[in-house]
């Protein structure tokens, strides 16, 4: 089964290209990391009980105060106040979303690798593995290919993200795409996976929802050339295969990262 990473920045439209991914022709299973996210922070989760003790007392209105929404295990996050929190660039700021990463993130991995396994046993031929901070977290390890949904222009980034969410501030959206980082970085990193094979495949996203129509399409037709769903059928009636290319993957993924970091630093001396 191919894994399918699909990450980008914060509306750069990646979730638009996710739903694209889901319906016909592509039709394929969408593994969502910020619904996962979501739900391993429900009231009564350990998720939930950690985020409490940690930000409860100095983030007054951390949970909504809203009878409607009440629960048997209490009151639902106040996602917008918790962002607030941990979005921006200050060194409290950041050391406030490193440990809500590192509360949220162990969770979501296992709510991630149990959804593989079922697409595996279905015999899908390929999954798709939205994670927003997919480089980040590392999870780009497990991914055959991965998908980086971008744009040219950050002002463009911007304008949408205020558009989409119109509570938010000018400061508030920048902080909120400042902490994904530089999305035409993660379009650098992806093509150093490799564009031949579709290790690597950039999707931009600079004009109107047609244009990126033709940008998936095209996109997926190199996907599936590279991975064709006879080899996806060949690794589950072979599991010792479908294992030895898995390791091989992880390999080559873990030297692509080396290199990747090496490049980076050797820039950095340059500068």
């Amino acid at each position: 089964m191919l894994i399918i990473g699909l990450t980008g920045s914060i509306a750069t439209g990646k979730s638009t290209v996710s739903t694209l991914l889901s319906t016909a022709p592509y039709n394929l299973p969408i593994i969502d990391a910020d619904i996962l996210a979501r739900k391993v922070v429900e009231p009564g989760t350990a998720g939930y009980k950690a985020i409490v003790n940690y930000f409860g007392s100095n983030t007054p209105d951390l949970l909504l105060q809203d009878p409607a929404t009440d629960t048997p295990h209490g009151q639902p996050l106040n996602r917008p106040a918790l962002g607030r929190r941990v979005f921006g660039s200050t060194e409290e700021r950041k050391r406030d979303r490193h440990v809500l990463n590192g509360i949220i993130h162990p969770a979501v991995r296992w709510e991630i690798y149990k959804a593989l396994v079922y697409h595996y046993i279905r015999g899908q031929w390929a999954v798709v593995l939205d994670v927003p901070l997919l480089f980040e977290s590392g999870m780009d390890l497990i991914c055959g290919t991965v998908i980086v949904v971008g744009v040219h222009d950050p002002a463009v980034q911007m304008a949408r993200l205020r558009a989409r969410d119109a509570h938010l501030t000018a400061e508030d959206a920048e902080n909120r795409v400042r902490s994904q980082g530089d999305v035409r970085l993660k379009a650098a990193q992806a093509e150093f996976r490799g564009t031949e094979g579709a290790r690597g495949v950039v999707v931009w996203n600079d004009a109107d929802k047609t244009e990126l129509e033709r940008e998936v399409k095209a996109a997926m037709a190199n996907v599936a050339a590279s991975s064709p769903k006879w080899w996806a059928w060949a690794l589950l009636v072979a599991p010792p295969v479908g294992v030895g290319v898995a390791v091989w993957n992880l390999a080559v993924n873990f030297a692509t990262q080396k290199g990747w970091e090496r490049k980076k630093n050797e820039e950095k001396a340059k500068l």
